[in-house]
């Protein structure tokens, strides 16, 4: 159970990666530059995020507060908070939601699958998962929306 535990945290993302990819194949011709600058605007978007939450609050990680929990895999000392993890794979899978509905919800599901994976793994708090989650749908609508306003305005 150890090891899905760990290939779930650490892996699981490129699956949501993959999900994206494919969200993106299917959408109409028309929509796909939207879309993938959408997706590149969340990313960079949630990692400016990332930077200023974990510069205002420090978490650290699990194995560090309590030396009797040990990871599953190998990870760093560091601040914990929020998780990048499920920052990224919640905002991808946002701005999936806002074209694909039904890919997108299979997406958030796996984003939370990887947060709490990260958490049974010892490496994160709920808390560092939350903040992760609410970096993501920031991050995501920041993007949709930005991009909507700037091609509402192109085609006046």
């Amino acid at each position: 159970m150890d090891s899905l535990i760990a290939v779930v945290a650490q892996d699981a993302i490129y699956l949501v990666a993959a999900l994206a990819m494919v969200a993106w194949l299917l959408s109409p011709r028309h929509h796909k530059v939207g879309f993938a600058v959408q997706g590149v605007l969340a990313l960079a978007v949630a990692f400016a995020l990332i930077k200023a939450a974990s510069a205002v609050y420090v978490d650290p990680r699990p194995f560090v507060v309590d030396p009797a929990l040990h990871p599953l895999f190998a990870h760093p000392a560091d601040n914990g908070f929020p998780s990048d993890h499920t920052a990224v794979a919640s905002a991808v899978s946002f701005v999936v939601l806002a074209h694909r509905r039904s890919i997108g919800v299979v997406m958030l599901a796996l984003s939370v699958l990887i947060g709490a994976a990260r958490v049974a793994a010892h490496v994160h708090h709920w808390l560092d998962i939350g903040a992760g989650l609410l970096v993501g749908v920031v991050a995501a609508a920041v993007a949709v929306g930005v991009v909507r306003a700037l091609q509402t305005l192109r085609t006046r």
